[in-house]
């Protein structure tokens, strides 16, 4: 069986962010949060106009841009693109450490990537990737992108201290960060469990939420059963016919390998073949 066409959605992320051209500008002012700016490098041409937004100014803490900047100075910054009438923006933040902007574009979606967790919180994990620069911590990844499996929290995939070896999903130089995904680099188990629709299997409940229930099926394959399939009886909540932990018995309904889902039916369904 194939592997699971790419999801549109997040190659037109990856497009989005993939850096831009790096131009040479002139400060020409300040507009609130944001720096004006002049192009310098127009070839002759008159000096193109553009703008750094506030949160694209920099990585450091600061309360007005002209704390870094001021009217004449000339800096680097990352084209972004053209909005409102096509006024050019552009990133000083993507180019403020040049030894960070150099590492991060060695980098390619896709490539595979050794480092050290070096933080593990509940909206992701931290990873000091090899070959960045000191004192910096370039790498993340999403909890969703830790395993296949089901897990509460990312410390039940990795630890702080544990070398990894993980895939490049996004490098992005404006915020210096490289997204990364640990289960890439693992066969989807949901391409091997397809196999399964129609079968009655049976497994523990291992969540319950108001529109259903979650069942462990087999390592790494949670299927999801509705609340209308548990019972005909009108019923205000799953809590009311079953506990976590229980076994259940249930039918495989559908595998969707794009959305990585299984759907689950009462045991008791007939096949429709």
């Amino acid at each position: 069986m194939s592997e699971p066409a790419p999801d549109p959605r997040l190659q037109a992320l990856i497009s989005q962010l993939r850096p831009g051209a790096v131009r040479t500008v002139k400060v020409t002012g300040f507009d609130g949060a944001d720096v004006l700016v002049q192009l310098v490098d127009a070839g002759g041409k008159e000096a193109e106009i553009g703008r750094i937004r506030g949160h694209e100014v920099s990585m450091r803490r600061m309360r007005h841009p002209s704390e870094l900047f001021e009217v004449g100075q000339e800096i680097n910054a990352e084209e972004i693109g053209r909005w409102r009438e096509g006024e050019l923006y552009l990133s000083a933040r993507a180019c403020e450490i040049p030894a960070l902007r150099s590492f991060l574009l060695t980098l390619e979606r896709g490539q595979v990537v050794a480092g050290t967790v070096a933080e593990v919180h509940n909206f992701g994990v931290f990873v000091h990737i090899d070959g960045e620069p000191n004192g910096l911590c370039t790498g993340f990844i999403r909890p969703p992108d830790l395993t296949w499996g089901w897990i509460t929290h990312p410390s039940e995939a990795v630890e702080a201290g544990q070398r990894i070896t993980a895939e490049v999903i996004i490098t992005e130089t404006r915020s210096g960060q490289v997204t990364l995904s640990l289960k890439a680099l693992r066969e989807d188990p949901l391409i091997r469990f397809a196999d399964q629709v129609g079968h009655v299997l049976t497994g523990p409940i291992i969540k319950i939420v108001p529109f259903g229930v979650f069942v462990q099926l087999a390592r790494d394959v949670v299927g999801f059963l509705h609340l209308s399939e548990l019972t005909d009886e009108s019923v205000k909540t799953p809590e009311q016919l079953v506990d976590e932990d229980e076994l259940i018995t249930v039918k495989v309904a559908e595998v969707d390998l794009q959305r990585h889902r299984v759907r689950l039916g009462a045991a008791g369904e007939a096949d429709g073949t």
